[in-house]
């Protein structure tokens, strides 16, 4: 992944996977580069109403599409063990050389607590997530190399084995933050950052910590990639990219974190008081493909190399052929 990477941010809690594959094909045919694909068990609400396997809808988009795959993001250790989350991700690696980057982050109760187990705080799920990531990468390193390796951790143990599928180079690993300590270890230990649209401020403060990480290991953040997720409504008229907004995202309207929400129907009542003022600052809605061109390259100008956008509407088709033809062209890096 190299230069400037605006991607197709595929929402799979909101498409069935056949329509997601298929969206992910038509924005690629528009200008996209690379897709980003949602990994959860339930929707944020119902009206959303999907949530598919991330792993066999990222295989299935690895065939209708050529550039970067990856996930944004998955959550080892609850619903999954990170060995099994290293086995799904080498052998999406194997089958599509060169494109699958594994995008990590420490979960949400939605999706996570289904299997019955604790949910921890805040700061026990960030360090479950990089011991996770450890396990990853020590698997990853070993099965390139042909060599058994185990692991006996706070959260994890791992038995003496290998991965017997490996692609010739492993997955660059991304971690998911939103906070500045995060973003330090990140820079300290995974390949790239990942975040979600933000104030200016913030990110230059993720950015920063980001890079202070990267050096105190030796590295150079500049040459590490940095993702963004960017949600936007687009729609003809602002009334109805604001209506698209209130139905289908209202979760973006939300101005508290939602981790520790364990239910679509308790999100639903929440999303009830959301109003179109409560998207101000945190996702921009309008009909102007301009206006959105010059929001998506604020974000470049801050120094994210890849945006893989959300449009939240029902009208995919139509916003990736609008954008293809009047945004993605004029952005810069």
């Amino acid at each position: 992944m190299t230069g400037l990477q605006i991607g197709y941010a595929a929402m799979l809690e909101r498409f069935a996977p056949a329509e997601a594959v298929a969206l992910a094909a038509h924005a690629e045919a528009h200008g996209f580069s690379g897709v980003m694909a949602s990994d959860h068990f339930q929707p944020w609400v119902p009206a959303q109403g999907e949530s598919s396997f991330v792993w066999s809808v990222l295989g299935a988009m690895g065939e209708r599409t050529r550039g970067a795959l990856g996930t944004g993001v998955t959550t080892p250790g609850y619903r999954m063990h990170p060995a099994t989350v290293a086995q799904a991700s080498a052998t999406l690696a194997a089958l599509n050389p060169g494109r699958h980057w594994l995008g990590i982050g420490s979960g949400d109760a939605l999706n996570e607590h289904v299997v019955g187990g604790y949910w921890p705080e805040a700061p026990d799920r960030i360090n479950r997530m990089f011991e996770a990531v450890d396990v990853i990468k020590k698997l990853f390193s070993a099965s390139a190399a042909g060599r058994d390796v185990k692991h006996t951790g706070q959260y994890f143990r791992l038995e003496s084995t290998r991965l017997w599928t490996m692609p010739e180079v492993a997955p660059p690993i991304y971690v998911a933050t939103a906070g500045p300590i995060t973003a330090k270890r990140a820079g300290k230990t995974v390949d790239g950052l990942i975040t979600s649209g933000a104030p200016r401020e913030k990110l230059e403060h993720l950015l920063s910590r980001f890079a202070g990480g990267a050096r105190e290991s030796g590295r150079n953040a500049d040459t590490l990639p940095k993702v963004l997720q960017l949600h936007l409504s687009w729609a003809p008229s602002d009334e109805e990219a604001t209506a698209n907004a209130l139905r289908e995202w209202p979760n973006g309207g939300m101005r508290f974190a939602g981790s520790d929400i364990r239910s679509p129907f308790e999100f639903d009542q929440i999303a009830r008081m959301v109003r179109p003022a409560d998207f101000e600052g945190r996702m921009l809605i309008s009909s102007d493909p301009d206006a959105h061109r010059a929001h998506i390259q604020s974000f470049l100008d801050l120094g994210f190399d890849t945006v893989h956008l959300h449009n939240v509407g029902r009208n995919q088709r139509e916003w990736i052929e609008v954008f293809g033809r009047d945004v993605l062209p004029k952005l810069r890096r």
